[in-house]
């Protein structure tokens, strides 16, 4: 069920539509829990033509949506995340098609043994149930949260953010025309039909235990407000202050080549690097040229004293700046005393979300993937291959910074958790 959005507002009913699209989610899991493979993989092939015939009718609801963005006053990173286009629709549907082609996690036996009295255990994934999905800015986290909880048999609650409310209309609307051409229903991805703040709330009360996890996908705020007041578990995903380290071992021409992949390739992604480290050893060959290229190519750069010396063009750095998530043309570099130096500052002011090491040092290169604690951490790339796509997941709904369930990126399988399946002939327990 989604109501009209004049419906819900006007007739002030929000509290009774909110637990209406619970009851209805709840039902629909049970359909997905038992929909065989081949029903839901139809229904995402449905899915991926709907959403191309849409491409029209969803750019121009984007349209829309930037319009209003711009008139707000709103940062150009925060515009390109909100921004569709042709290339990024078409990216969108050919993430569906991807997620359709996975392995279907639902029943697989992640392990078997016999006990000494004969029965044999099984530990077989199942769903999770109903998710609710609460993200900013990102129209097509519509789409990639809708298909990738649909692929794990769970029914899914979606609410975007009010700025892009048109765009994941439409988005949307395309998702449940493939779900209804399948024969599944129409509840099994819902989204939340108002901008209304209180909507999020009575998500993170769990809609009278219909929801069974919480997955925020936006900023610090966002992200704050969900682990404060939510009364079901959440799957953490804190900002992205990701690090590249170059160490005195770096390739010079390797290092100019993924620092600058890691900053500007996008700015607007959570794997977007926020901080430069640069081994002071390496310092007198390496700074400089990444200093400049960084600056020559746009990006405002945030350094201590020994960045400012090599490049007059460096602002100061403030104690604020080495843990603030930009997600813009800026960055911070400082310079380090080794690779020990550089894991102390990534522990002290980093998010746990993905860091690098750029070095030919090998041993470098092991202690710093095996002490960074952090979900993602990279040896010789960049830092913005932290994508579920990437990993092979077919996409993902989010980043996951915690350390239960589910850590990095959440695709299917993370998705799931798992029951046990005994079979006996008959045994009683002494």
């Amino acid at each position: 069920m989604n109501a009209p959005l004049k419906a819900v507002e006007g007739a002030g009913k929000l509290d009774a539509t909110m637990r209406e699209i619970g009851r209805e989610a709840r039902k629909a899991a049970r359909v997905l829990a038992l929909a065989p493979a081949a029903r839901k993989n139809c229904a995402l092939a449905a899915m991926t033509k709907a959403l191309r015939r849409a491409r029209p009718a969803i750019l121009a609801a984007n349209a829309e949506d930037l319009a209003a963005a711009k008139s707000a006053g709103v940062t150009a990173a925060f515009l390109d995340r909100l921004t569709l286009n042709a290339e990024r629709i078409e990216a969108t549907a050919a993430g569906l098609d991807a997620i359709r082609k996975l392995k279907d996690p639902v029943g697989t036996i992640m392990a078997s043994w016999r006990r000494p009295n004969g029965m044999r255990i099984e530990r077989v994934r199942v769903p999770l149930g109903v998710i609710g999905v609460i993200y900013e800015s990102r129209p097509n986290v519509t789409a990639d949260a809708g298909a990738l909880c649909l692929k794990a048999g769970n029914a899914v609650i979606l609410r975007g953010g009010s700025e892009g409310f048109r765009s994941a209309r439409a988005i949307h609307a395309a998702l449940v025309e493939g779900l209804v051409e399948a024969g599944l229903p129409a509840a099994a991805i819902s989204l939340v039909p108002t901008r209304e703040r209180a909507a999020v709330g009575m998500m993170l009360a769990g809609l009278d235990g219909a929801i069974d996890v919480i997955v925020p996908r936006g900023g610090k705020d966002l992200v704050a407000r969900v682990q404060a007041e939510a009364r079901v578990p959440v799957f953490a995903h804190l900002e992205g202050v990701c690090h590249v380290y170059v160490d005195r071992a770096a390739k010079l021409e390797m290092a100019k080549a993924i620092v600058l992949n890691a900053k500007m390739r996008r700015t607007g992604v959570c794997g977007a690097a926020e901080t430069l480290l640069v081994d002071r050893t390496g310092a007198p060959k390496l700074l400089k040229p990444l200093i400049g290229m960084l600056i020559d190519a746009g990006c405002e750069i945030r350094g201590d004293a020994a960045v400012q010396a090599v490049d007059r063009r460096v602002r100061p750095a403030t104690e604020a700046d080495w843990s603030t998530e930009y997600l813009d043309a800026i960055l911070t570099a400082g310079v380090v005393d080794g690779v020990d130096a550089a894991i102390a500052h990534i522990e002290r002011y980093g998010s746990h979300h993905t860091d690098a090491i750029i070095t030919e040092d090998k041993a470098a290169a092991e202690k710093f993937l095996r002490e960074v604690d952090s979900a993602i951490v990279l040896h010789n790339a960049s830092t913005q291959f932290a994508d579920g796509g990437e990993f092979g997941f077919g996409g993902e709904i989010g980043i996951a910074t915690g350390r239960l369930h589910a850590r990095g990126p959440v695709g299917v399988e993370q998705l799931t958790s798992f029951k046990y399946r005994i079979r006996g002939s008959g045994q009683t327990r002494p």
